[in-house]
């Protein structure tokens, strides 16, 4: 039990490190689109992360696959560049008809891609754990929860700004995705090593 309390805090410290912040970036890419009504779809989408994240930490820890970092190192920031476009996109278009099952198949593949970005470290450190998947769930547990916190604050700043200030959603959402597109842009010419 001790093991997975070590990897539940490590879980919140991976998502919460400010210093790392591609994650944060990404939940708020994730959730642009939604509000505090859609909270059952929000919480599904931080599920399924949180299960491709933790299944691609599997694969490496069990060394069933093992990925180029540099590879990985490049494709974070990307998935965060195709939410933010997608998000553009959608809020030049409409905000009716939002495909779920769009959503929740990028949602699963970038999860796969960011915990890949974790896996080297993780392994590292699992090396000498003879409870592995006691130690996965652990980490799983705490990255599901401190993806909630966030996704909890991302809703609430964005209901301050629609309703309190009165911005309307196309607007608030467009501006926020070429935030972080802004944002994303140094981290993608950063990390190309080709």
């Amino acid at each position: 039990m001790e093991n997975f309390w070590f990897y539940l805090q490590m879980g919140l410290a991976h998502v919460l490190d400010l210093n790392a912040y591609d994650h944060i970036l990404f939940l708020s890419a994730l959730v642009l689109l939604f509000t505090f009504k859609d909270w059952k779809k929000v919480l599904l989408l931080a599920t399924v992360f949180t299960v491709a994240h933790c299944i691609s930490l599997a694969l490496s820890v069990y060394g069933l696959l093992i990925l180029d970092t540099a590879l990985i190192e490049f494709l974070i920031p990307l998935t965060i560049l195709f939410t933010a476009f997608y998000n553009l996109w959608h809020a030049i278009k409409t905000l009716e008809n939002r495909n779920t099952s769009i959503h929740l198949i990028a949602t699963a593949f970038f999860g796969l891609i960011h915990g890949f970005g974790f896996s080297n470290y993780f392994k590292m450190l699992m090396a000498e754990e003879e409870q592995k998947l006691t130690s996965l769930l652990g980490f799983a547990t705490g990255i599901e929860l401190s993806q909630v916190f966030i996704i909890l604050c991302i809703l609430l700043v964005s209901y301050l700004i629609q309703s309190v200030v009165k911005i309307k959603s196309q607007l608030f959402i467009g501006v926020a995705s070429i935030v972080i597109i802004a944002i994303v842009i140094p981290m993608l010419v950063e990390t190309f090593s080709w």
